[in-house]
């Protein structure tokens, strides 16, 4: 196939459903030839479901349209499930050029009521697996200086939201994560880049749809196509986009976003220095016009998907 990605591999992680596959598909309509990566579990990482097929069938599809694909069901957890992943692009295409980390699932519970295994198993996936599958990626990416990361953050980590502590932590760790990715391979022409999609998948077909806010919430989510966020990713992934390198991006429905990085925004002097009386006096008062309100992402993000 020709096209934007024309002689590039791809991993796409999670790509059995949702917006990875959504992805996996974009990646090998533009070219490339993609592993399709997922271990088939369900949701909650275990039960029905877990298998070969969703890789599989992801598979089949992208051949089917007349693209190159492989499946792969290594767990991006591990450094050696990982290793593997980036393992088996070398094996069947003889090189790995772009790594898209969109691998997840949810463990959501109120911060106060989180268990150590909820909290470990979020953070195993959505920011060890971006770092594990990222670093076996690393040392190709630098040996032929190039290479493109597509990490997925969300605006559970940039803005907030309720009962997500594991999952917003890990979302906003992978921002960072990303940036000093961007950093340190630079001088390899490497670049790396987030996108926070907002589409309906079936990780967030888990979202409580309980109270009025919570349904309205949901309806709205429900319109957003997981389609949609693979365009995005096939650009960043693209040589049409070598010099952008270190941002985060928002696809929602037709809709794409820049998001803006935490810089200072205020600040007060004391050239005496402060004591902690001087600051609730005159640090504090100065800066409270531009605190950041206790808002979540809905709050924030408030309008209809165009």
């Amino acid at each position: 196939m020709s096209g934007m990605l024309a002689g590039k591999v791809a991993v796409v992680t999670g790509a059995g459903g949702g917006i990875g596959r959504g992805i996996a598909m974009a990646m090998a309509m533009a070219g490339a030839k993609v592993v399709v990566n997922d271990i088939g579990a369900t949701l909650s990482g275990q039960g029905p479901g877990a298998g070969s097929g969703p890789a599989q069938e992801v598979t089949d599809m992208i051949i089917a349209a007349g693209g190159q694909a492989v499946p792969n069901t290594d767990s991006v957890s591990t450094r050696a499930s990982a290793n593997g992943i980036i393992e088996s692009a070398i094996q069947h295409f003889g090189r790995i050029d772009i790594v898209v980390n969109n691998a997840g699932n949810l463990r959501d519970r109120l911060f106060h009521k989180m268990s150590d295994e909820e909290w470990s198993q979020v953070i195993d996936v959505h920011l060890n697996g971006t770092f594990f599958v990222s670093r076996a990626a690393a040392n190709h990416f630098r040996e032929q200086e190039s290479g493109a990361f597509v990490h997925m953050t969300s605006t559970s980590g940039l803005i907030g939201n309720l009962g997500q502590s594991n999952y917003s932590a890990a979302k906003l760790g992978i921002a960072a994560l990303s940036k000093s990715i961007a950093l340190d391979m630079q001088r390899f022409n490497v670049r790396s880049n987030c996108i926070a999609p907002f589409a309906w998948s079936r990780m967030t077909s888990s979202i409580p749809a309980n109270t009025p806010e919570e349904k309205a919430r949901v309806e709205k989510l429900q319109k957003m196509d997981a389609n949609k966020i693979g365009p995005m990713a096939v650009y960043l992934a693209s040589p049409a986009a070598q010099d952008v390198t270190g941002q985060i991006f928002g696809v929602r429905a037709n809709e794409i976003m820049l998001f803006s990085q935490p810089r200072p925004i205020r600040s007060v002097h004391m050239s005496t220095g402060w004591t902690p009386e001087s600051i609730a006096e005159i640090a504090a008062p100065a800066m409270r016009h531009h605190f950041m309100a206790l808002d979540r992402s809905p709050d924030a993000i408030d309008w209809d998907p165009i």
